[in-house]
């Protein structure tokens, strides 16, 4: 029984300094404003741009990294053409970006192309000062590079920005993924540089610095979220990764709730792999050392299906052994409901929450957020069985086409969203 009332006091007590947390965030997020950053002489960046497949957005993006306000004798974009069956590469060829090719159908993932990229640079890359990550569907805000630059030169060595979307109003699939990367970016990573802990970046939109790569001897992270473990990886080697809340890109979200299924069940997996990888050093660093970074890491990654799974296991067998009665593990069973009832809930308020304060980057009407608020708590409930399915599933990269260049977009392409005037 000893070990049943374990997980009973470990998922209702972590989860509950979960949910707290989470609680603290939104409200010191929401009433801080991003940190502003003076300005600073130009760096040499390396912009890293991996694309399986993107004729169809590429040159978009490298057209607004090009129009960006920032002297672009100081800006160099290199593209891998990774697997590429299309002219993706004769596309940025004519942009002017550097290229290289890659073949390898056996190490397929963004990692194995970044690690690619740089390696071919044959030490090029050594005159960098920092390194840009960004998707091949992205589009750049004006001042973007910017701002990363101004937060690079105040002292941050890894740093995350804001991410927000080209095709939020499309339907609630895509409107649900918009409203959680801008909650990550406003109420999460914002809160987190003004607590002073350590922010995580996100599959694209991040910069880290030439000391960083040396460090890494290139690009070493693969497992399914690389950049979750590159996350971890800096953060156990003392770096603190900072946020940049005024440098704001532009992300194409998935418009199928098949795409969106198959892109988060790749993430869980991976959040799973980063756990099993990086678990253990974050959470003893977290009791050792009372690192906060790796606390708010460690609740992260926490894999909670899983845990929920050896909970249900344990009371099953329980009950076969006669330990226990069917009616105490219900009683269990309510408390374990009640959490995420409530979960959700949160859920569907931090969403309105979002939408209240970043409603100006928002390109969506009144009617438009009742039904994505209400849809929201959908979209976080289907992590339940995508988690679940993760665990016993192998799960590979999976390229998702791209194909919306201009969907909520005003006529350059560095421009943010343009407001529609169906707002009521």
């Amino acid at each position: 029984m000893i070990l049943l009332y374990f997980f009973d006091a470990l998922i209702i007590f972590v989860g509950a300094i979960g949910i707290i947390y989470q609680g603290v965030c939104v409200f010191v997020g929401l009433f801080g404003k991003p940190e502003e950053f003076p300005d600073a002489d130009p760096h040499k960046i390396c912009v890293l741009i991996s694309a399986r497949n993107e004729k169809n957005v590429i040159g978009q993006l490298i057209k607004s990294i090009r129009e960006c306000d920032y002297d672009q004798s100081f800006v160099d974009i290199w593209v891998c053409a990774d697997n590429c069956t299309d002219n993706t590469a004769q596309i940025c060829r004519d942009l002017g970006a550097s290229v290289v090719e890659r073949e390898n159908l056996d190490l397929i993932g963004k990692g194995y192309a970044l690690e690619y990229m740089i390696n071919e640079m044959n030490h090029k890359d050594d005159d960098y000062d920092a390194f840009l990550v960004l998707d091949a569907d992205n589009i750049l805000d004006k001042n973007y590079i910017k701002e990363m630059n101004k937060c690079f030169s105040s002292g941050y060595e890894v740093i995350t920005s804001y991410r927000n979307s080209k095709n939020t109003s499309t339907n609630w699939v895509s409107a649900a993924s918009a409203l959680w990367f801008i909650k990550e970016s406003r109420l999460l990573n914002n809160s987190r540089m003004i607590i002073g802990t350590s922010c995580h970046v996100g599959g694209t939109g991040f910069m880290f610095s030439q000391r960083i790569k040396t460090r890494n001897n290139g690009w070493k992270h693969h497992l399914l979220t690389e950049d979750l473990e590159f996350t971890m990886d800096t953060v156990l080697n003392g770096d603190r990764i900072g946020y940049c809340g005024k440098a704001m890109l532009y992300d194409e979200q998935p418009v199928t709730f098949s795409q969106s299924w198959r892109q988060r069940l790749r993430w869980s997996k991976g959040f799973l792999q980063v756990f099993s990888k990086y678990g253990h050093a974050l959470i003893r660093r977290a009791i050792k050392e009372g690192d906060f970074s790796c606390v708010d890491l460690s609740l992260l990654i926490l894999p909670w299906v899983f845990l929920q799974i050896i909970r249900l296991g344990l009371g099953a067998l329980y009950i076969a052994l006669g330990i226990q009665s069917v009616a105490g593990q219900v009683s269990s069973l309510e408390s374990m409901a009640l959490m995420t009832v409530i979960g959700l809930f949160l859920m569907m308020i931090f969403a309105l929450i979002t939408i209240v304060a970043e409603r100006d980057k928002l390109d969506i009407s009144n009617k438009e957020i009742v039904v994505f608020i209400l849809s929201f708590p959908l979209y976080v409930l289907s992590y339940m069985p995508i988690s679940f399915q993760a665990i016993f599933s192998k799960v590979e990269w999976k390229p998702i086409e791209h194909g919306q260049p201009s969907t909520s977009l005003g006529e350059t392409s560095a421009t943010k969203p343009s407001k529609k005037s169906k707002k009521k």
